[in-house]
């Protein structure tokens, strides 16, 4: 399996894994003519003639036998040509001495503090591919692109998650809150907001709190909770250092995860190597590989074995790069010390 940039020769198998995706997932919509669109503007970011603000770095995962399995995306800049809210969770305490009261109410404020943040998002992985390092390449690869390219990016990294749902696809949060302001179905709502129209979000939302005991118990229970599909994609940034800090999602109420980027376990830890050929033995760890190219750029995962600062890999790695002996990569192993504990 590798990780590289998307070319306009995947469209149709992208459509049909978006189409696999279904209706939830908004930012990559299932139509040719859109899709189309963000393909071709991916391949100008990676050429580099776009400026960060427009960036849109749109990978796919790709087998051996060149089928397209899985894709992800990172955005260099949120909320420099479009508005990008969250809501920020505070605290508003009232008391009344007189009566011996005092109440600490959760607040919810509409808020653009994540502006000029760069984004992670548009992940998805075939459900037949979940399996193996498969979802750590596909989510992990973009934060090795990072960690090769930081000055394309902003101080931190923020993934918005899906929130809470029930068996019908419906969220507690927006119909107790969303609901009351914009009166149209959630799907509807995060379809327009997926397209890049956010504005009705500033027309139609309230600006002052939003004391969250007004809204339902369901909808409280589900503020900053990830929908269950998207725990192991959460898990996997959990462990890289990303935390949830009191944002939320204004649609359904999920977290918001952010990272600074230099604390990022795959930034921080990664290095550049001198790749060498040859046979790792089987106790190697299991490493995560980038072939420090823009355009042209090849992630991968393989064991290899480092011998000063060389990274010795079998030859089907290599080729996997498109690379030859003694060519530089920039590497990190797969796993943090204490995930390669678990896993021995």
């Amino acid at each position: 399996m590798i990780v590289r940039p998307v070319h306009v020769t995947d469209l149709p198998a992208l459509l049909a894994l978006v189409k696999e995706a279904g209706p939830g997932f908004t930012t990559l919509p299932a139509n040719e003519e859109r899709l189309g669109h963000r393909v071709r503007w991916s391949q100008r970011t990676f050429a580099e003639q776009v400026e960060r603000a427009d960036a849109d770095y749109l990978f796919v995962l790709e087998d051996d036998d060149q089928r397209v399995v899985g894709v992800s995306a990172l955005t260099g800049a949120v909320g420099m040509r479009e508005p990008w809210y969250n809501y920020r969770i505070g605290l508003t305490v009232s008391s009344s001495p007189d009566l011996g009261i005092q109440k600490q109410i959760p607040t919810l404020f509409l808020n653009n503090e994540m502006t000029g943040q760069s984004e992670l998002c548009s992940l998805f992985l075939h459900p037949d591919q979940r399996q193996g390092n498969n979802g750590r390449l596909l989510s992990l690869g973009r934060l090795l692109f990072v960690a090769e390219y930081p000055q394309l990016f902003g101080e931190k990294l923020i993934a918005e998650l899906r929130g809470s749902a029930d068996e019908h696809g419906s969220s507690p949060f927006w119909e107790s809150l969303g609901r009351h302001f914009f009166q149209m179905d959630f799907s509807y709502a995060d379809h327009l907001s997926g397209l890049g129209h956010k504005s009705f979000i500033a027309e139609l939302m309230p600006r002052q709190p939003l004391y969250t005991c007004l809204l339902t118990e369901q909808a409280q229970a589900v503020i900053g909770k990830a929908h269950a599909n998207t725990q192991p994609a959460l898990k996997i940034l959990n462990a890289e250092g990303f935390a949830h800090k009191d944002y939320i999602d204004i649609f359904d109420g999920g977290p918001v995860i952010e990272a600074q980027v230099p604390k990022i376990r795959t930034v921080r830890d990664s290095q550049p190597l001198v790749l060498g050929i040859g046979t790792p033995d089987d106790q190697a760890p299991v490493w995560l590989i980038h072939n420090r190219r823009m355009e042209n750029c090849r992630i991968t995962t393989a064991k290899a074995r480092l011998v000063g600062n060389s990274l010795i890999v079998d030859r089907l790695t290599a080729k996997r790069l498109q690379l030859q002996p003694g060519n530089s990569v920039r590497a990190v192993t797969l796993l943090n010390q204490e995930q390669q504990a678990v896993a021995a």
